[in-house]
Order: C-alpha cells, then structure tokens, then sequence
C-alpha cells in the first residue's frame, strides 16, 4: 500500500465509494423488492384461504363434501395462475375435499398428533412454494363458551401457493439492479481519469519545487496559473521559500531568548524545590503527628472500653433478671459498636499508609460466608428479613487468602444490607468467573430489597466519613468508613467493588477475590455415601431459602422432594413414600408455634429423623423443638454441609435424660503477676485470670512489679505499658535482671493497635502481645502457650520451638489439633532434604531449581505454623520471580538457611 502513487490513490479513492454504494444501494432495494414480492404473494395467499375457511364452517358442520369440493373448486379455477392445490382437512388431518388430485397429502396435512394452530400459519416447501393453513373456527352455537373461551376448531383449510412468477420477478429486478450499478460505475471512471490528469502533473512540478528548495536553492519558484486549490498550494511553497531566509534569522534570534528565559526557570525550579521539600518534611511530621495520636486515641478508648467490656461479660456470667440482662447486653453491644468504630478508624489510617498487611493461609469459603450470614442473621430476623445464601455448585471451596479480611467485607456489605431494609430479604451469592490452573477469580454478591441509592447519593458512596445523606447516621449509625475500607480491601486483593441500585426498591453490592486454590481438603469429608439416592423432604414457605437449601442436596444426588403450602405437605405425607429425614422450616407456622408439634408428630409416620430450620439462636428455644420430638434443630440460614453432615451422621436416640450440665473447666496451677496502672482493668485482669489459674498477683505499677519479682517467681507477667513511673518496656528489662525471673514470658498488655506496635515491643523484651480489650478465649490460648507445664502432650513440644507458633498452627489447620501437629512434624521431618536440594541447586547456579525449591517449601509454610520461614520463603521466591540475579539476594537466602537450621536443632532438642 505504501507503494501506490498518487494516480492510484485518486483512481482506489473515486471508485470504490461509488461501487460500494451502488453495490448496497442495488442490494438494498432489490432485497427490498424481494420481500415486497413474498409479502404480496403471502397476502394474496391470505386473502383466498381466510374467506375460504369462514365459507367453509357451513360445509364441515353438515359434513357437506359435495359443496365443499364446488367451493375449493371455484376458489382454485379462479386463482389458477397462483394456486396449486386447496384441500379441507379435520381436526384429524384427514382429507376432506381437495380441488385436485394430489399425489401426496404429507405436504398438505399437519403432523399427526399436533394441534391446529388458531390463526393462520406459513410454511416453504423444499421447492419454493408456499403452504398457508387456516383453521376453520364453529362461530355459530357457541351460547354455552364464556367470553374469554377460545371458539372451537373444526377443520383447516390448506392452500399450496406456486412462487414461479415471484421469483421470476425477482431475478428481473437483481439483473436491472446490477446493469444501473455497472452504467454507474462505468461513468465514474470516466470522470475520474480526467480529474487524475489535471492533478497529477501539477503537483509533480510542485515536488520537484520542493526538492530544490530543501536543497538550499531558495530562488526556485513554481510558476504558471493553477486551478483551485493547487494554486493556492503553489502560492504557499513561493511564499515558503521567501521567508526562509527571514525564519532563519528569528529562530536565531528566538534561541537566544529561550536559553536566557531557560535560565530564570531553572531558578525557579530549584527554588520550587526547596520549597516542595520543606512541605514534604512539613508532611512527614504532620503524618507522624496523626499516627501518634490515632495511636493515643486507640489506647485512651480501649482502656475504659477494656474495662467495661470484660465487666459486662464477666457479670452476664451472674444470676440476674431478664431486665437486667438485657440491659448489659445492650451495654455490651453499645460498647463492640464504639470499638468498631474504633478498629474502622485504625483500619482506615494503616490502608491510607500502605501499611496494611494481608494474610495468606487456607480457609474454607463457604465456612467463611456462612460464619458473616450467622453473625448477621439475629439482626436480621429481628426486622423479619429473610436471609438468604447461595453458592454455585462450581465455587472451589478450598482457598488460600486473607480468610479475615474477606469475612470484614463481607460483614460490611451484609451488615448495611440488613440496616437498611425494612422487609423483603437479603441474599448473599457467589459464582466463579474464570479458573485458570490453581487461580480461582470469584465474584461474591449481596443483594437486598431496602431503600436503594440515589444517583446523587451514589457519588458520595466510596467516600471517607460520607453516607448518602446527612440522616443516615441520625438514623442508622456508622461512621461512612465501612464501604471504604472494604473496597480499598479488595482493591489490595487483586479485585474489585461495585454496585447497582434501584431508589426505593434495592440495591446491590458485588466484589471479586482472587484466590489460589489449596492443594489439601481443610474439612471433613461430607457422608455421602449415606445420602446417596436418599429421599429427603423439605417444608419451606420461602421460595428462596426453599431454592438455596434443595440445589446443593440435589448436587449431592439426594432425590429431594420440596413443599410449600400445607396442602403440599399433606399431599406427601399421605402419599406413603418414606423419607431418610424431613426438614420443616419455622416459616411453615411463623404465626401459630404451637402447630410445631404437630408438624414434627406428622412427619415422625414418614422420616427417620426430623430436622427443625428455625430463625432462632437461642438455646432454650432449640431445647424446646427437641422437646416437641425433633431430632435436631438448625439456626437459619442453614449451610447446606452441615444439613448432610447432620442426616448422614444420625444416631436414633435410645432415651432421652436429663440435660447434662457443662463440666466446669479446672484451674491451671500457675503464678501469674498482672500489671497494670489502671485498676479497673487491672480487676477484670485479675478476674478474668481467677477463673483460668490458682494464683494470680496484681500490681499497679512498674516499679512494684520489679519488687515482687525480686521476692517471688512466677509463672507468666502481664506487664501493661503506659505507666507513670515506670514503664511496661522499663520495668520488663528490670525484671530479666533478677535471678527468680531471668526467663520468665512477659507478655505486653496495651490498647495501642497501630502497625508496628507489635513488632516495636517484641524487639525492646517483650516476649508476647495482647490487645485491649481483652478476650477472654485469647487470653486462655495466651496461658497455655507460655505455661509449659500446662500441656503435657506432644503439641506443647513442637508449640516451645522457637519459630513455631503453635496458634497459628491449629488456626491453618482448621482446629483440628491432631491434623496441625502432623503437618509440623512433615516439614520437620522434610527440612533436611529440602536444605540439601537449596544447597545444591545454589551452588550449581540453577535458578529454576532453586525457584522449584523455594516454591515447594513456601508452599508447605502456608499449611503450618512457621511464619518465620513463610515470610523468608516468599520474600525469596518473590525475589526470583523478579528477576534479580542470585549473588544479590545471598543474604535473604543465607538467612532462610539459617532459619531452617534453628528449627531444626529446636526439633532436635525437643524430640530428645
């Protein structure tokens, strides 16, 4: 194309517009007179059999062949010229009359077996021709049909139309089409080699003008009158040519000017730039200045909030009156929301600063949004919301991410759904976008039936401190950070936020995850053998939890049977089929609990086990439906998993005692000092540890704290930081000076909760962390994991090597105690061989060896409790993957090796 002169050009430009116009203008008009010619055949075909079947209701009712056959006959001769044939056949397909001997009636006929259509229908043979069939309607003695009833068909008449004549017309009009094209065509090239000639020659001249000009000849003129255009382009390259000489002199001039104006703005720059490091210096003070007091904030709030929270469940622990407990249980809900807020605020500085870390370890998706929907659920039947989960059957449910992060998300959106919706439901869903090798992209949606957005509002939606409008917190509460925090979230997991909304009427929020699948199953194996061709009934009044509940039992080849309306259900029960269990629904008599009994008596005749999906988590209310007769009872919404495990793990009850009472757990025999200069929390400390050991000692401050242990040794010090004396750090490294507590743990106690908080204390002695307030469950896991004599077992071996937490280990493990010390113990057994491979590989300068090993070793962390190794390991294999050449990352491999090496001796020492 790049060799096509300017001929060409004009000759390819002026001609293929005009032939493809009159290209589609002829195809155009002759597809157009095409269709004028079916339409008109089509209507003519119309016009004869619709009179022809109301002429012949006459005929068909008094079974009048004679005149039927006069009348096909006249209506055939008098439209010869464009029918082939007309026949009348029953509602049987029979033929009735026909206008001429017809070969074969198939052509004519309908199908045996199908219905007379009601109006009249088209049909093309494999020859061109047309078949219109028209019903034949009884319009007469029809006083018994209501109006609405359609009038009874008696017949049809078929009319074989010949479509020679259209389609020799139509061959006309594509042959006169295409002789207008080419006329056209044929006139325009004629046109256009006139207009080559006249353009051509003269510019030729101008090039050559040109040519002479750029060789430094600036006399050169392009001479004589041209036409139009072309002479104003001579007069431009005659006017070029003059003033070359005066451009030449001004850019001279101009280049001086520029560099003396390029001077005072290099001047200026630097002067910016002194500037601009004073405010970026101004700017790291005023950013240390907010971490600083988010930090002060975040302890001045936790402190009291330590106090009050640990109180309030410390008391619920007490008898007291129905009133006075749910008073604290509105204290102790209005004492979480401050400290959400609180953790809202923290989270949303350490995401300004890039500073957020996230986790990646196994979790158990459907698990994960089950937990949120649990959480959630209360709220929501409290407002008579219906809540609903849905997971595609396709979702990988094994996952590696940051399983805590995703459920902060997800409580967010759930939480706002059920905020503001009134009635209706809230549907949570997830389906799987794309899979390619062990990545997973997910898409998880939340949906209500609330108040919906305004487009005004929806501008303002993903903005910090801002709601759709200023009532909002008035109303509902919050702080206008939970939906930025969360898209900033999934931003930093590689997906994205939206949503849609309908004023009024709904809204939905939707977010993507990208995961890496888990190469191990996290839970236990579901019983499906058990439930395999098992039939199961369902009695759910609500079509979407009914929906939700079934789908995934019928994936699991279970043969379900699902009901909703009473009849429904008495329906099944008296057709004798037996069920392996019956599932009913508290929606079933939401108004009348006393027809519960009832219900479940019924569905004793007919199940093996009978499972009750209540909206209700309190215990009392689950003891009472066993008390009706169920086998068991399930808080909505129901996961699915724990449906089958349920049904398929069922053991009949042989009788039914008194409700056993919960052992009460004995007390560690342990010396624990508490210190702390706050002395509310220095009691809920010392509560809360009366009830976990024997003896606990309380101090209130540092320099009391190095007294006593100068006088008494002790098991484990909860040292609080901020004291007016002396500080927790201070009086910690006091305390490593004396001989009774050398190496006694001394865990920090502080309500700071900024990034790097942690990792400032554990550097300055602290052994430990733990925030306030303080949970009591972690302050347990705390105890027994710096108390060595507490755990006799070979777990609180491996848990004491150093860089194993032990924690962590049953975290990835799903709890399962047994399941986390075997996998320790693989990939101690595994780190000799796995030193070797390293070692080798290294020394032979392999780098995709090296980059298989360090793989396969950063894969087996991610399932264990090591997070030393796991961070060295994936900084390492990040490293290779980007390319850096391995003399410059020696030392992070050095140092993985030597990490590898202390595990292994701590193994060693500990085995022995």
């Amino acid at each position: 194309m790049a060799t096509l002169g300017l001929r060409s050009w004009v000759l390819i430009l002026t001609l293929a517009p005009t032939v493809l116009i009159g290209v589609l203008l002829g195809s155009y008009f002759t597809f157009h007179r095409f269709q004028e010619l079916d339409e008109e055949l089509i209507e003519r075909g119309s016009n004869i059999v619709e009179p022809l079947a109301i002429a012949s209701e006459y005929g068909m009712l008094h079974n009048s062949r004679e005149m039927l056959k006069r009348l096909v006959g006249v209506s055939h001769r008098r439209h010869s010229e464009t029918v082939r044939a007309i026949a009348i056949f029953d509602t049987r397909h029979k033929v009735f009359v026909t206008s001429n001997y017809i070969r074969n009636f198939n052509t004519l006929r309908l199908p045996p077996g199908s219905t007379v259509p009601p109006n009249t229908m088209l049909e093309y043979t494999s020859n061109g021709d047309l078949i219109l069939r028209t019903p034949i309607h009884q319009e007469s003695n029809l006083y018994g049909l209501k109006p609405d009833e359609p009038t009874p068909i008696i017949g049809y008449v078929v009319a074989q139309l010949n479509s020679d004549g259209a389609v020799l017309e139509q061959h006309r009009s594509a042959l006169a089409a295409g002789i207008i094209v080419l006329v056209g065509v044929i006139l325009n090239l004629l046109f256009t080699f006139r207009l080559v000639k006249q353009v051509t020659e003269p510019i030729s001249e101008m090039v050559d003008a040109v040519d002479m000009i750029r060789r430094g000849r600036l006399d050169t003129r392009v001479a004589g009158p041209l036409i139009g255009e072309l002479d104003e382009l001579r007069q431009g390259i005659n006017a070029m040519a003059k003033s070359l000489d005066e451009s030449h002199l001004e850019m001279q001039q101009n280049i001086d000017q520029a560099t003396s104006d390029l001077r005072e703005t290099l001047e200026q720059i630097e002067i910016q730039n002194i500037e601009l490091d004073m405010a970026k210096k101004r700017a790291q003070e005023a950013n240390r200045v907010k971490s600083e007091f988010l930090a002060n904030m975040s302890h001045e709030l936790r402190t009291p909030l330590n106090g009050v929270i640990g109180f309030t469940r410390q008391l619920l622990k007490t008898p007291m009156t129905p009133q006075q407990k749910d008073y604290l249980v509105t204290t102790e809900k209005s004492a979480n929301n401050l400290l959400t807020i609180i953790n809202d605020i923290l989270d949303f500085s350490k995401l300004e600063a890039g500073k957020l870390q996230l986790e990646q370890m196994p979790f158990m998706l459907r698990d994960t949004i089950y937990e949120v929907a649990t959480l959630l659920a209360p709220n929501s039947h409290e407002k008579g919301l219906e809540m609903v989960v849905r997971v595609a059957d396709k979702v990988p449910d094994n996952l590696i991410g940051d399983a805590f992060r995703i459920k902060q998300v997800l409580t967010n959106l759930v939480g706002n759904a059920v905020k503001f919706t009134e009635q209706g439901s809230v549907e949570i869903s997830s389906k799987l976008l794309k899979e390619h090798e062990d990545k997973v992209t997910l898409k998880i949606i939340v949906k209500d039936t609330g108040i919906g957005v305004s487009e005004e509002q929806q501008k303002s939606l993903f903005q910090a401190f801002g709601q759709g409008d200023s009532s909002i917190t008035r109303r509902f509460g919050g702080t206008g950070l939970g939906l930025v925090i969360s898209q900033r979230l999934v931003h930093q997991m590689g997906g994205e936020m939206g949503f849609e909304s309908t004023p009024g009427k709904s809204t939905t929020f939707w977010f993507t995850l990208c995961c890496t699948r888990s190469p191990l199953p996290l839970g236990e194996p579901l019983p499906l053998d058990e439930v395999h061709d098992r039939a199961v009934l369902i009695y759910e009044p609500q079509d979407s939890s009914r929906r939700a509940l079934a789908d995934p039992l019928i994936n699991w080849h279970m043969n379900v049977v699902s009901v909703s309306e009473p009849f429904e259900w008495q329906h099944q029960l008296n057709s004798g089929q037996h069920f392996l269990a019956t599932l009913i629904s508290c929606a079933s008599c939401e108004k009348d609990m006393s027809q519960m009994g009832q219900l479940i008596r019924q569905a004793k005749v007919c199940s093996d086990q009978v499972i009750v999906l209540t909206n209700h988590s309190d215990p009392n209310v689950h003891e009472m439906l066993r008390e009706m007769g169920a086998d068991n009872s399930i808080a909505k919404p129901v996961n699915p998993s724990r449906v089958c495990r349920t049904i398929g793990h069922f053991k009949p009850l042989q009788t039914v005692a008194h409700k056993p009472q919960p052992a009460k757990a004995a007390k560690h025999d342990a010396r624990i000092l508490a210190v702390d200069d706050n002395p509310a929390n220095l009691k809920l400390i010392a509560a809360l540890l009366s009830d976990l050991v024997n003896e606990v000692e309380t101090c209130e401050d540092g320099e009391f704290a190095v007294e006593k242990a100068l006088k008494q040794s002790y098991d484990l010090i909860l040292m609080d930081i901020q004291m007016p004396r002396m500080d927790g750090v201070t009086a910690t490294k006091e305390i490593r000076k004396t001989e009774l507590n050398r190496s006694t743990p001394v865990v920090a106690v502080t309500a700071h909760a900024m990034q790097g908080e942690q990792e400032r204390l554990l550097s300055q002695g602290m052994d430990d962390y733990l925030t306030k307030p303080i949970d009591e469950e972690a302050l347990q896991r705390l105890i027994l994991r710096w108390v060595p004599k507490l755990s006799a077992d070979s777990s609180a071996d491996l848990a004491s090597i150093d860089g194993i937490d032990w924690d962590l280990a049953l975290k990835r493990a799903g709890g399962r105690e047994s399941l986390a010390q075997e996998m320790l113990q693989m990939l101690l057994d595994s780190l000799p061989d796995v030193s070797d491979s390293l070692n080798k590989a290294y020394q032979e300068q392999d780098r995709a060896e090296l980059l298989h090993h360090v793989h396969k070793l950063n894969g087996a962390c991610c399932y264990t409790g090591v997070p030393a190794l796991n961070k060295l390991a994936n900084e390492l294999e990040t490293l290779l993957k980007q390319g850096i050449e391995l003399p410059d990352i020696e030392p992070e491999y050095l140092e993985m090796l030597d990490e590898i090496a202390l595990l292994q001796q701590a193994a060693k020492a500990v085995m022995a």
